[in-house]
Protein backbone atom coordinates (compact mmCIF):
# COMPACT_ATOMS: atom_id res chain seq x y z
CA UNK A 1 0.00 0.00 0.00
CA UNK A 2 1.10 3.71 -0.94
CA UNK A 3 1.26 5.84 2.51
CA UNK A 4 -1.86 7.14 1.72
CA UNK A 5 -3.33 4.85 0.41
CA UNK A 6 -4.28 3.50 -3.13
CA UNK A 7 -6.76 3.67 -5.56
CA UNK A 8 -5.71 -0.17 -6.67
CA UNK A 9 -7.53 -1.85 -4.44
CA UNK A 10 -11.06 -0.52 -6.02
CA UNK A 11 -10.08 -2.76 -8.92
CA UNK A 12 -9.88 -5.60 -7.15
CA UNK A 13 -12.77 -5.65 -5.51
CA UNK A 14 -16.00 -7.09 -7.14
CA UNK A 15 -17.50 -3.93 -9.07
CA UNK A 16 -20.82 -3.42 -10.90
CA UNK A 17 -21.43 -1.29 -14.15
CA UNK A 18 -20.61 2.72 -13.59
CA UNK A 19 -17.52 1.98 -11.96
CA UNK A 20 -19.52 1.11 -8.30
CA UNK A 21 -18.28 -1.61 -5.92
CA UNK A 22 -21.48 -3.81 -5.03
CA UNK A 23 -20.49 -3.98 -1.17
CA UNK A 24 -19.72 -0.68 -0.46
CA UNK A 25 -23.41 0.15 -1.70
CA UNK A 26 -24.93 -2.63 0.66
CA UNK A 27 -22.66 -1.13 3.69
CA UNK A 28 -23.87 2.31 2.86
CA UNK A 29 -27.33 0.77 2.72
CA UNK A 30 -26.72 -0.47 6.14
CA UNK A 31 -25.54 2.51 7.71
CA UNK A 32 -28.09 4.64 5.80
CA UNK A 33 -31.16 2.62 7.35
CA UNK A 34 -29.49 2.45 10.86
CA UNK A 35 -29.50 6.01 10.86
CA UNK A 36 -33.17 6.34 9.73
CA UNK A 37 -33.78 3.88 12.42
CA UNK A 38 -31.68 6.43 15.18
CA UNK A 39 -34.10 9.45 14.18
CA UNK A 40 -37.29 7.38 13.98
CA UNK A 41 -37.11 5.11 17.17
CA UNK A 42 -35.64 8.22 20.00
CA UNK A 43 -37.94 10.21 18.34
CA UNK A 44 -40.98 8.32 18.32
CA UNK A 45 -39.81 7.44 22.12
CA UNK A 46 -39.29 10.97 23.34
CA UNK A 47 -42.89 11.68 21.51
CA UNK A 48 -44.64 8.76 23.58
CA UNK A 49 -42.35 9.06 26.48
CA UNK A 50 -42.17 5.27 26.43
CA UNK A 51 -39.21 2.88 24.78
CA UNK A 52 -39.74 0.04 22.89
CA UNK A 53 -38.15 -3.21 21.36
CA UNK A 54 -36.39 -1.58 18.80
CA UNK A 55 -34.45 0.95 21.13
CA UNK A 56 -32.57 -2.11 21.59
CA UNK A 57 -31.38 -2.41 17.94
CA UNK A 58 -30.59 1.69 18.40
CA UNK A 59 -28.54 0.47 21.06
CA UNK A 60 -26.69 -2.21 19.54
CA UNK A 61 -25.59 -0.26 16.34
CA UNK A 62 -24.52 3.05 18.15
CA UNK A 63 -20.89 2.01 18.45
CA UNK A 64 -20.74 1.84 14.84
CA UNK A 65 -23.56 3.34 13.13
CA UNK A 66 -21.36 6.47 12.20
CA UNK A 67 -17.92 5.07 12.27
CA UNK A 68 -18.79 3.26 9.06
CA UNK A 69 -20.29 5.86 7.25
CA UNK A 70 -17.55 8.12 8.16
CA UNK A 71 -14.93 5.15 6.91
CA UNK A 72 -16.75 4.16 3.96
CA UNK A 73 -16.55 8.11 2.87
CA UNK A 74 -12.97 8.38 3.20
CA UNK A 75 -12.41 4.73 1.06
CA UNK A 76 -12.23 6.19 -2.35
CA UNK A 77 -10.35 9.74 -1.69
CA UNK A 78 -6.54 8.50 -2.54
CA UNK A 79 -8.20 8.50 -5.52
CA UNK A 80 -9.24 12.41 -5.93
CA UNK A 81 -7.08 13.80 -3.11
CA UNK A 82 -4.20 14.78 -5.59
CA UNK A 83 -6.13 16.84 -7.86
CA UNK A 84 -5.88 20.34 -8.37
CA UNK A 85 -7.66 22.63 -5.31
CA UNK A 86 -10.40 24.15 -7.50
CA UNK A 87 -11.46 20.77 -8.75
CA UNK A 88 -11.08 19.29 -5.13
CA UNK A 89 -12.99 22.36 -3.19
CA UNK A 90 -15.53 22.07 -5.88
CA UNK A 91 -16.02 18.21 -5.30
CA UNK A 92 -15.53 18.04 -1.89
CA UNK A 93 -16.54 21.71 -0.22
CA UNK A 94 -18.76 23.27 -2.69
CA UNK A 95 -20.58 20.31 -3.18
CA UNK A 96 -22.18 19.62 -0.01
CA UNK A 97 -22.52 23.26 1.25
CA UNK A 98 -24.73 23.05 -1.78
CA UNK A 99 -26.81 20.59 -0.27
CA UNK A 100 -26.72 21.67 3.23
CA UNK A 101 -27.66 25.39 2.50
CA UNK A 102 -30.93 23.58 0.76
CA UNK A 103 -32.09 21.73 2.81
CA UNK A 104 -31.29 23.34 6.09
CA UNK A 105 -33.61 25.93 4.85
CA UNK A 106 -35.98 23.33 3.43
CA UNK A 107 -36.14 21.92 6.94
CA UNK A 108 -36.37 25.88 8.20
CA UNK A 109 -39.28 25.67 6.22
CA UNK A 110 -41.21 23.51 7.62
CA UNK A 111 -40.12 23.55 11.70
CA UNK A 112 -40.22 27.81 11.72
CA UNK A 113 -44.36 27.93 12.80
CA UNK A 114 -43.70 25.79 15.33
CA UNK A 115 -40.32 27.29 16.34
CA UNK A 116 -42.03 30.81 16.46
CA UNK A 117 -44.97 29.83 17.85
CA UNK A 118 -42.19 28.76 20.87
CA UNK A 119 -39.55 32.11 20.89
CA UNK A 120 -41.33 34.15 17.73
CA UNK A 121 -39.72 34.62 14.32
CA UNK A 122 -36.78 37.02 15.75
CA UNK A 123 -35.85 33.70 16.96
CA UNK A 124 -36.19 31.53 14.24
CA UNK A 125 -34.33 34.01 12.69
CA UNK A 126 -31.24 33.85 14.83
CA UNK A 127 -31.59 30.05 14.81
CA UNK A 128 -31.30 29.86 10.86
CA UNK A 129 -28.32 32.01 10.75
CA UNK A 130 -27.04 29.90 13.62
CA UNK A 131 -27.48 26.71 12.06
CA UNK A 132 -24.57 27.94 9.74
CA UNK A 133 -22.31 27.61 12.56
CA UNK A 134 -23.97 24.96 14.84
CA UNK A 135 -25.31 22.40 12.34
CA UNK A 136 -28.81 21.85 12.27
CA UNK A 137 -31.02 18.72 13.09
CA UNK A 138 -29.91 15.69 10.49
CA UNK A 139 -27.41 17.29 8.96
CA UNK A 140 -24.75 17.92 10.77
CA UNK A 141 -22.77 14.75 8.42
CA UNK A 142 -22.48 16.51 5.46
CA UNK A 143 -21.88 20.12 7.47
CA UNK A 144 -18.66 17.87 8.79
CA UNK A 145 -17.40 15.73 5.67
CA UNK A 146 -15.93 18.99 4.15
CA UNK A 147 -14.37 19.87 6.61
CA UNK A 148 -13.03 16.18 6.74
CA UNK A 149 -11.82 16.60 3.31
CA UNK A 150 -9.72 19.84 3.43
CA UNK A 151 -8.17 18.58 6.70
CA UNK A 152 -7.07 15.65 5.51
CA UNK A 153 -5.54 17.13 2.18
CA UNK A 154 -3.61 20.48 3.98
CA UNK A 155 -2.14 17.82 6.46
CA UNK A 156 -0.63 15.52 3.73
CA UNK A 157 2.63 16.63 4.25
CA UNK A 158 2.73 15.03 7.99
CA UNK A 159 3.52 11.78 8.84
CA UNK A 160 -0.03 9.88 8.26
CA UNK A 161 0.54 7.74 11.46
CA UNK A 162 1.09 11.10 13.61
CA UNK A 163 -2.29 12.22 11.80
CA UNK A 164 -3.70 8.84 12.55
CA UNK A 165 -2.46 8.86 16.64
CA UNK A 166 -3.65 11.97 17.16
CA UNK A 167 -7.00 11.69 15.88
CA UNK A 168 -7.62 8.31 17.76
CA UNK A 169 -6.15 10.38 20.95
CA UNK A 170 -9.04 12.44 20.04
CA UNK A 171 -11.99 10.19 19.73
CA UNK A 172 -11.05 8.50 23.25
CA UNK A 173 -11.19 11.95 25.02
CA UNK A 174 -14.75 12.43 24.49
CA UNK A 175 -14.92 16.13 23.64
CA UNK A 176 -17.85 18.09 24.94
CA UNK A 177 -17.69 21.05 24.16
CA UNK A 178 -21.53 21.41 23.50
CA UNK A 179 -20.66 22.58 19.55
CA UNK A 180 -21.51 19.70 16.83
CA UNK A 181 -18.36 20.32 14.66
CA UNK A 182 -16.07 20.30 17.58
CA UNK A 183 -17.28 17.29 19.31
CA UNK A 184 -17.89 15.19 16.42
CA UNK A 185 -14.57 16.49 14.45
CA UNK A 186 -12.83 14.76 17.34
CA UNK A 187 -14.71 11.29 17.69
CA UNK A 188 -15.24 10.88 13.85
CA UNK A 189 -12.08 12.28 12.03
CA UNK A 190 -10.30 9.05 13.25
CA UNK A 191 -12.63 6.79 11.47
CA UNK A 192 -12.74 8.86 7.86
CA UNK A 193 -8.93 9.12 7.90
CA UNK A 194 -9.08 5.39 8.40
CA UNK A 195 -10.60 4.80 5.15
CA UNK A 196 -8.63 6.88 3.12
CA UNK A 197 -5.47 5.65 4.82
CA UNK A 198 -6.18 2.04 5.04
CA UNK A 199 -8.02 1.61 1.59
CA UNK A 200 -6.46 -1.56 0.81
CA UNK A 201 -6.30 -3.00 3.93
CA UNK A 202 -10.70 -2.48 3.64
CA UNK A 203 -11.00 -4.17 0.17
CA UNK A 204 -8.80 -6.96 1.30
CA UNK A 205 -11.06 -7.71 4.23
CA UNK A 206 -14.14 -7.64 1.90
CA UNK A 207 -11.95 -9.97 -0.34
CA UNK A 208 -11.23 -12.46 2.30
CA UNK A 209 -14.65 -12.65 3.41
CA UNK A 210 -15.93 -12.93 -0.03
CA UNK A 211 -13.60 -15.58 -1.01
CA UNK A 212 -14.11 -17.33 3.05
CA UNK A 213 -17.87 -16.66 3.79
CA UNK A 214 -18.35 -19.79 6.51
CA UNK A 215 -15.28 -18.11 8.67
CA UNK A 216 -16.67 -14.32 8.03
CA UNK A 217 -19.88 -15.27 9.56
CA UNK A 218 -17.99 -16.79 11.89
CA UNK A 219 -16.42 -13.54 13.04
CA UNK A 220 -19.80 -11.69 12.66
CA UNK A 221 -21.28 -14.07 15.15
CA UNK A 222 -18.00 -13.46 17.78
CA UNK A 223 -18.15 -9.70 16.73
CA UNK A 224 -22.51 -9.58 17.65
CA UNK A 225 -21.63 -11.40 20.98
CA UNK A 226 -18.94 -8.95 22.18
CA UNK A 227 -20.46 -5.86 20.57
CA UNK A 228 -23.76 -6.70 22.30
CA UNK A 229 -22.26 -7.15 25.68
CA UNK A 230 -20.43 -4.39 26.21
CA UNK A 231 -23.64 -2.30 25.14
CA UNK A 232 -25.51 -4.17 27.95
CA UNK A 233 -22.45 -4.15 30.57
CA UNK A 234 -22.38 -0.03 29.94
CA UNK A 235 -18.33 -0.24 29.02
CA UNK A 236 -19.46 0.38 24.88
CA UNK A 237 -18.43 4.34 25.06
CA UNK A 238 -15.44 4.01 28.16
CA UNK A 239 -12.43 5.36 26.32
CA UNK A 240 -9.79 3.29 24.02
CA UNK A 241 -13.42 0.82 24.29
CA UNK A 242 -15.57 2.84 21.96
CA UNK A 243 -12.59 3.12 19.15
CA UNK A 244 -12.23 -0.51 19.19
CA UNK A 245 -15.99 -1.14 18.68
CA UNK A 246 -16.30 1.56 16.12
CA UNK A 247 -13.77 0.26 14.13
CA UNK A 248 -15.00 -3.50 14.76
CA UNK A 249 -18.28 -2.80 14.06
CA UNK A 250 -17.34 -1.11 10.84
CA UNK A 251 -15.62 -4.03 9.56
CA UNK A 252 -18.63 -6.41 10.67
CA UNK A 253 -20.51 -4.02 8.18
CA UNK A 254 -18.29 -4.40 5.39
CA UNK A 255 -18.39 -8.10 6.07
CA UNK A 256 -21.58 -8.02 6.19
CA UNK A 257 -22.05 -5.83 3.32
CA UNK A 258 -19.88 -8.32 1.26
CA UNK A 259 -21.29 -11.39 2.09
CA UNK A 260 -25.08 -10.35 0.91
CA UNK A 261 -23.67 -8.72 -2.25
CA UNK A 262 -21.86 -11.97 -2.77
CA UNK A 263 -25.14 -13.71 -2.50
CA UNK A 264 -27.08 -10.68 -4.17
CA UNK A 265 -29.64 -10.84 -1.34
CA UNK A 266 -31.46 -7.77 0.56
CA UNK A 267 -31.13 -5.77 -3.21
CA UNK A 268 -33.40 -2.87 -1.65
CA UNK A 269 -30.13 -1.92 0.75
CA UNK A 270 -27.97 -1.95 -2.27
CA UNK A 271 -30.56 0.54 -3.57
CA UNK A 272 -30.74 2.54 -0.34
CA UNK A 273 -26.90 2.80 -0.69
CA UNK A 274 -26.49 3.52 -4.54
CA UNK A 275 -29.13 6.55 -3.30
CA UNK A 276 -28.16 7.15 0.26
CA UNK A 277 -27.90 10.86 0.00
CA UNK A 278 -31.30 10.89 -1.09
CA UNK A 279 -32.89 9.40 1.76
CA UNK A 280 -30.29 11.19 4.56
CA UNK A 281 -31.55 14.47 2.93
CA UNK A 282 -35.19 13.89 2.61
CA UNK A 283 -35.86 11.20 5.12
CA UNK A 284 -37.00 13.73 8.25
CA UNK A 285 -39.70 14.86 6.56
CA UNK A 286 -41.64 11.37 6.25
CA UNK A 287 -40.02 10.67 9.26
CA UNK A 288 -42.13 13.39 10.92
CA UNK A 289 -44.96 13.07 9.51
CA UNK A 290 -45.71 9.29 9.89
CA UNK A 291 -44.87 9.81 13.62
CA UNK A 292 -46.95 12.29 13.89
CA UNK A 293 -49.88 10.67 12.45
CA UNK A 294 -49.42 7.42 14.18
CA UNK A 295 -49.01 8.50 17.69
CA UNK A 296 -52.29 10.77 17.35
CA UNK A 297 -54.37 8.04 15.90
CA UNK A 298 -53.31 5.81 18.99
CA UNK A 299 -54.55 2.85 16.36
CA UNK A 300 -51.06 1.22 17.21
CA UNK A 301 -50.10 1.07 20.76
CA UNK A 302 -46.94 -1.23 20.65
CA UNK A 303 -44.13 1.36 20.91
CA UNK A 304 -41.56 -0.88 19.35
CA UNK A 305 -44.02 -1.24 16.27
CA UNK A 306 -44.61 2.67 15.46
CA UNK A 307 -40.66 2.64 15.66
CA UNK A 308 -40.31 0.01 13.29
CA UNK A 309 -43.37 1.62 10.56
CA UNK A 310 -41.92 5.21 11.13
CA UNK A 311 -38.30 3.57 10.04
CA UNK A 312 -39.85 1.87 6.93
CA UNK A 313 -41.83 5.15 5.85
CA UNK A 314 -38.72 7.73 6.45
CA UNK A 315 -36.46 5.47 4.17
CA UNK A 316 -39.41 5.03 1.65
CA UNK A 317 -40.73 8.08 1.60
CA UNK A 318 -37.41 10.06 0.79
CA UNK A 319 -37.13 7.49 -2.24
CA UNK A 320 -40.95 8.68 -2.81
CA UNK A 321 -40.02 12.57 -2.69
CA UNK A 322 -36.93 12.24 -4.84
CA UNK A 323 -38.70 10.43 -7.82
CA UNK A 324 -41.23 13.04 -7.09
CA UNK A 325 -38.60 15.61 -7.51
CA UNK A 326 -37.52 13.66 -10.61
CA UNK A 327 -40.76 13.72 -12.16
CA UNK A 328 -41.77 17.30 -11.63
CA UNK A 329 -37.85 18.38 -12.93
CA UNK A 330 -37.44 19.63 -9.52
CA UNK A 331 -33.83 18.30 -9.83
CA UNK A 332 -32.02 20.89 -8.10
CA UNK A 333 -33.29 19.15 -5.12
CA UNK A 334 -30.44 16.06 -4.94
CA UNK A 335 -28.64 17.49 -7.90
CA UNK A 336 -26.30 20.40 -7.67
CA UNK A 337 -27.03 22.50 -11.28
CA UNK A 338 -24.61 23.50 -13.24
CA UNK A 339 -24.62 27.26 -11.74
CA UNK A 340 -23.18 26.26 -8.59
CA UNK A 341 -20.07 24.49 -10.25
CA UNK A 342 -16.69 26.64 -9.70
CA UNK A 343 -14.80 23.42 -11.97
CA UNK A 344 -15.80 21.52 -15.23
CA UNK A 345 -18.38 18.87 -14.82
CA UNK A 346 -16.61 15.74 -16.56
CA UNK A 347 -18.69 12.64 -17.49
CA UNK A 348 -17.55 9.85 -15.76
CA UNK A 349 -17.96 6.62 -13.07
CA UNK A 350 -18.97 7.88 -10.02
CA UNK A 351 -17.08 6.80 -6.55
CA UNK A 352 -19.56 5.84 -3.95
CA UNK A 353 -18.00 7.81 -1.20
CA UNK A 354 -18.37 11.06 -3.36
CA UNK A 355 -21.87 11.18 -3.79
Amino acid sequence: MTPNGTSAATERSAAVAGGRVDWVDYAKGICIVMVVMMHSVLGVEKAADQTGFMHLVVMFAKPFRIPDFFLISGLFLSVVIDRDWRTYFDRKVVHFVYFYVLWVTIQFGFKAPSLAAEAGWSQVGFLYLESFIEPFGTLWFIYLLPIFFVVTKLTRSIPPLAIWMFAAALETMHAATGWTAIDEFGARFVYFYSGYLLADYVFALSDRARAHPVLALAGLALWALVNGGLVELGYSEWPVISLALGFSGACAIIVTGTLLARMQWLNFLRFCGEHSIVIYLAFFLPMAASRTLLLRAGIINDIGTVSLIVTIVGVAGSLLIWRAALALRANFLFERPTAFWIAPKKAGPVLQAAE
